[in-house]
C-alpha cells in the first residue's frame, strides 16, 4: 500500500491546525459543522449534479482507491513476465496452464489465459489494448469528479460566508456579538479553498497518477504476454521490458537480474 495520500493529507492539515495554534488561535474556531457540512455537502452535491448518478455511486471506491492504492514495482512485474517467459520457452505456452493460477496480476493473468487459450496474436493485441483505453475512460471519470468538486468548494464557501453576513446584518443591534458571527461566516470560506486545495484537487491529481501508472504496467503486460506467446528468448524479453522502465526502474531491474545470475 502507498501512503502518500494518507500522510500527505494529514499533514497538510496538522500543518493548518497548527499555525492556527501558533497564531494564537483555537482549533475549535474553525471547527464550525454547519460551515464544513455546507461546503462538504455542498460540494458533493454539485459535483454529483454535474455527472451521472453511478459516478456519485462510486466515490467510496474512489477514495478507497485514493488512499489505500497498491503499487506494484516495476521490476518485480518484469521479473514474473520474464519467469513466465523462460517456462515456456522450456516447456511450452501449454505448460503455464498451471502457472497462471499463481499469478497474481489480474491483467497479467487475463492475457496469458488468453495467449494459453490460442488467441491470435493480432486479436490479444486489439483485446488487451481496449481494455487499457477502457480503463483510462472509467478512471478520467472518477478523476473529473474529485476535480469537479475542488473547483466547487471555493465557490460554495464564498456562499456560506455571504449567508454567514447576511445574519450578522441582522443582529446589527446585538454589537457584542459582531465580532465572533463574522468570523464565523468567514469560516466557510476557510474550508471551501482548503477542501478544495488539500483533499480534492490532491485526490484528483493522485488518481491520474495512478491511473498512468496501472497504464504503464498494462502496457509492459501486453509486450510481455505477446512476447511470450510468439516464443521469444527470455533475455530478449527482459531486456526489451527494461526498455520500456524508466531509468532508476530499470537499473534496479537489471542489478536485481545481475544478482540473481550471480547467486
Amino acid at each position: 500500500m502507498d501512503l502518500a495520500a494518507i500522510i500527505g493529507v494529514v499533514a497538510a492539515l496538522i500543518i493548518v491546525f497548527v499555525v492556527q495554534i501558533w497564531e494564537g488561535g483555537s482549533p475549535t474556531s474553525i471547527i464550525l459543522i454547519p460551515s464544513m457540512l455546507l461546503v462538504f455537502g455542498g460540494a458533493f452535491a454539485a459535483g454529483m449534479a454535474g455527472g451521472v448518478l453511478k459516478d456519485a455511486m462510486g466515490v467510496g471506491k474512489l477514495f478507497q482507491k485514493a488512499f489505500l492504492a497498491k503499487v506494484t514495482p516495476p521490476n518485480k512485474l518484469v521479473e514474473d513476465v520474464v519467469k513466465l517467459a523462460e517456462r515456456a520457452r522450456r516447456e511450452g505456452l501449454l505448460a503455464l496452464e498451471d502457472a497462471v493460477k499463481t499469478v497474481e496480476h489480474p491483467f497479467l493473468k487475463r492475457g496469458l489465459q488468453l495467449a494459453i487459450d490460442g488467441t491470435d496474436p493480432e486479436e490479444l493485441h486489439d483485446i488487451l489494448h481496449a481494455e487499457v483505453s477502457a480503463k483510462k475512460k472509467a478512471d478520467k471519470a472518477g478523476k473529473k469528479f474529485f476535480e469537479n468538486m475542488g473547483g466547487y468548494a471555493p465557490t460554495i464557501g464564498i456562499i456560506g460566508t455571504v449567508m454567514g453576513l447576511v445574519h450578522v446584518l441582522e443582529n446589527l443591534n446585538k454589537p457584542e456579538t459582531l465580532g465572533h458571527s463574522i468570523a464565523a461566516a468567514f469560516v466557510a470560506t476557510l474550508w471551501g479553498v482548503l477542501s478544495a486545495n488539500l483533499i480534492w484537487l490532491p485526490l484528483a491529481a493522485r488518481l491520474d497518477r495512478l491511473s498512468n501508472l496501472e497504464a504503464e504496467e498494462m502496457e509492459l503486460v501486453i509486450d510481455g504476454v505477446l512476447a511470450i506467446q510468439a516464443g521469444s528468448n527470455p533475455r530478449l524479453v527482459a531486456q526489451k521490458l527494461r526498455s520500456l522502465l524508466p531509468p532508476d526502474a530499470a537499473r534496479a531491474a537489471e542489478a536485481a537480474a545481475s544478482n540473481k545470475k550471480a547467486a
